[in-house]
């Protein structure tokens, strides 16, 4: 079984930074795409941003240039660095990951941790 745990989240101030943490642990065969998603209260859950297992990166447009996804694929790791936040940017984030047994695959879910900005 394979488990994801966020770590990072809290309070902090408008136009302040934030670092989320995700690590995979249990019997891993082969994580391809890894990244964050969130859900604000009373709205559905949206793509924050990707990282393919090569490096590549997708960010929602609400927050390019102020978030950065990174992963370190030796740890089964994912960050979001979260720099100027804004009030908007609070939800709950949950990691997410691809983890596939040869040809098939199922998706991960972390537990979610809540990022609160204050304006």
């Amino acid at each position: 079984q394979v488990r994801l745990e966020e770590s990072g989240g809290g309070l902090v101030q408008a136009g302040g930074s934030l670092r989320l943490s995700c690590a995979a642990s249990g019997t891993i065969f082969s994580i391809n795409a890894m990244g964050w998603y969130r859900q604000a209260s009373g709205k559905e859950r949206e793509l924050v941003a990707v990282i393919s297992s090569g490096g590549t990166t997708d960010y929602a447009d609400s927050v390019k240039g102020r978030f950065t996804i990174s992963r370190d694929n030796a740890k089964n790791t994912v960050s979001l660095q979260m720099n100027s936040l804004k009030a908007e940017d609070t939800a709950v984030y949950y990691c997410n990951a691809q983890h596939y047994i040869g040809t098939w695959y199922h998706q991960l879910w972390g537990q979610g941790t809540q990022v609160t900005v204050s304006s």
